[in-house]
């Protein structure tokens, strides 16, 4: 097996996690954080959200793993002499850092951040409530966009396992 075939191998594992991860909030934990009032959901999200801030070593490992083994795929790609394999594996790459990265760093991460600032217990219920429909609206809005691009990505993943 060539190197090559090995790291796009753990970048397709490592992706297909993240993509289950972004995928689980898009179509559960935020649905169902969304039936709360809206104290309870932004403590709710705090809570979730606490336990990434806080480096949570399985969750970090799989993430920042998943964006060194798609660096690394598209690396070998280009100097393994794979031939189109090895383009349409900086392709996909590209589409993964730009599209489900991208969107974490310049998206999720902020909103995460400002979450976790409010201090729910030193709102009245209409900044409380404001907060939480400014952040819930446009979290979920790309975390939607960003769970479609990672399912193409890790099936474009498979699918280049397949034809290599």
């Amino acid at each position: 097996m060539s190197l090559f075939v090995i790291v796009l191998l753990v970048a397709t594992v490592l992706c297909s996690l993240v993509t289950g991860f972004v995928f689980t909030y898009a179509v559960v934990v935020m649905p169902g954080l969304s039936r709360l009032e809206d104290k309870e959901f932004i403590r709710a999200f705090q809570a979730t959200d606490q336990v990434i801030q806080n480096n949570q070593p399985v969750f970090i490992s799989v993430w920042v793993g998943s964006i060194l083994s798609v660096v690394f795929t598209m690396v070998t790609g280009l100097v393994g002499s794979i031939g189109s394999a090895g383009w349409v594996a900086v392709i996909i790459g590209v589409v993964y850092l730009l599209g489900v990265q991208g969107i974490t760093i310049s998206v999720h991460l902020p909103l995460n951040n400002q979450m976790q600032r409010f201090r729910v217990n030193e709102m009245d219920m209409e900044s409380i409530h404001e907060q939480r429909r400014e952040f819930e609206a446009r979290w979920t809005y790309f975390n939607k966009i960003r769970a479609a691009i990672s399912c193409v990505v890790t099936m474009s993943l498979m699918v280049l396992l397949g034809v290599i």
